[in-house]
């Protein structure tokens, strides 16, 4: 299976590909993976080929089509975020503040009529329950 996984890995199949390709679960493979070191290898191997087989093709194809001067600039920059996601990566930050950056105003409602059929339904029920002793 060593050599299997190899060559899998340099087309580029992640984990669970090589898994379903061997035909067992994701679950043994990682068992398999504990208990052979050489497997763990031949794994650890195929994970650094198939990184390698998708970043040639990323670098194969961003330019929109060979020898235009366009590039895919999509491409271009999930390739250097993932590549580079320290320098690259977009990050947002989100706040919320109230009015004139103070804090949030929070209005509590008080719903008198649903606490009126509250009370009438307990006392009802009170009712109900006394009439029957």
């Amino acid at each position: 299976y060593c050599d299997q996984v190899i060559e899998l890995g340099k087309l580029g199949k992640s984990r669970w590909a090589i898994a379903s390709i061997l035909e067992i679960t994701p679950s043994n493979l990682m068992n398999w993976e504990a208990a052979h070191d050489d497997f763990r290898a031949a794994l650890q191997i195929a994970r650094q080929d198939a990184l390698a087989y998708w970043e040639l093709l990323a670098e194969n194809h961003l330019i929109e089509t060979p020898g235009a001067p366009k590039l895919n600039t999509g491409l271009w920059s999930r390739s250097m975020a993932a590549r580079f996601p320290n320098e690259y990566r977009e990050n947002s930050k989100v706040e919320v503040s109230g009015n004139n950056g103070g804090a949030i105003q929070v209005d509590v409602i008080h719903d008198f009529a649903q606490e009126l059929m509250s009370d009438l339904l307990a006392a009802r029920q009170a009712d109900a329950e006394s009439s029957d002793k």
